[in-house]
């Protein structure tokens, strides 16, 4: 998929169908004069509904279908025929995806699961015909029901991807390397910043056929939830991972700093996110001898007393069984 394909948040008009009205017909047939009300009811309008496909992993093909609009209900015809239903909008969405009212911002709901399908909007019910208007003083009713009308309203689908680790780092910090390592996706890797557009999704194959999902974000910068860079526009995405994993390269100045940068500005997008495990990883060990790792090593024992951290190297493959150990055992402690 190219960085212009993946599409997590798309704006969509829906309306679903009136429904039809109630006939007001008079049953005449030979010999019978005075046949009496026969109308029957009109169809419902059709429903618009959304359902989860995990085929599916962006929003793109509804990036260009504004417009989303299920079948009018029939009319309701003679003897009592009821008209038929008008015809649902199946609309397929990647699990993940939230559905919001565009005026209120409020969430309507997700969807999660495989095949897990949900009604967006509602098709009008369809009118009741003359039949059910006979009484003992009223033998030939002529007036029927109109149909309900349909829903209309504009809404926002956004797509937070559902995986188990979330990569979180700096631009250049070496999380599309770790991924690309750890699994078999292919992201794009190059040597400048934000060489990530879009979230890299890849399973990590582990012991006795095991396996886990982990997603590179794109890299978070100072400032990222107040808009700055492309960081802010993928931090959804972590709030599905229900582990975070901090890269931070051991050439970085100060490792403390750079990791709690990262933390405030999950933060401040969303304070729940402190709730997540978390595990530091310290990446491009390659470059250090024994001597060097263990004077880091004693350094970061006093500075980071409150989370696990580790020594990896993606390029030389050093320490990526521990790593995935260490994930697996933290995803299902």
């Amino acid at each position: 998929m190219t960085e212009g394909n993946f599409v997590d948040y798309v704006k969509i008009y829906v309306s679903s169908g009136k429904g039809g009205k109630g006939s007001t017909h008079l049953h005449r047939e030979k010999f019978i004069e005075k046949g009496g009300p026969d109308g029957g009811d009109g169809g419902r309008g059709g429903h618009v509904y959304l359902v989860g496909n995990k085929g599916l992993w962006t929003l793109f093909h509804l990036k260009f279908a504004r417009h989303i609009k299920a079948g009018h209900g029939g009319d309701g015809g003679g003897d009592r025929s009821t008209g038929a239903d008008g015809e649902d909008k199946i609309i397929e969405v990647p699990l993940g995806t939230v559905v919001k009212d565009k005026e209120t911002g409020e969430t309507l709901f997700e969807i999660t699961e495989h095949g897990e399908k949900q009604i967006l909007a509602k098709g009008g019910k369809g009118g009741l015909g003359n039949w059910h208007f006979r009484s003992s003083t009223n033998q030939t009713p002529r007036y029927a029901q109109p149909g309900l009308l349909g829903i209309e309203m504009d809404v926002i689908l956004e797509l937070k991807v559902l995986a188990d680790v979330g990569l979180v780092g700096f631009p250049n910090a070496g999380k599309s390397t770790l991924l690309s390592v750890l699994t078999s996706a292919k992201p794009k890797i190059a040597d400048y910043p934000f060489t990530t557009l879009k979230p890299n999704l890849g399973i990590v194959a582990y012991r006795d056929f095991q396996s886990f999902v982990i997603a590179d974000i794109p890299g978070i910068i100072e400032g990222a939830a107040e808009g700055k860079g492309l960081g802010h526009y993928f931090l959804r995405h972590i709030e599905r991972n229900s582990t975070l994993l901090f890269l931070v390269p051991v050439d970085t100045p100060d490792i403390r700093a750079e990791y709690d940068i990262l933390v405030n500005e999950l933060t401040k997008y969303n304070p729940e996110m402190l709730d997540k495990e978390r595990l530091l990883v310290i990446s491009k060990c390659d470059m250090l001898d024994d001597e060097l790792k263990a004077e880091l090593k004693a350094e970061l024992d006093v500075t980071f007393k409150d989370v696990p951290y580790m020594f990896i190297s993606s390029v030389a493959q050093q320490g990526l069984t521990d790593l995935k150990d260490k994930l697996w055992k933290m995803l299902n402690e």
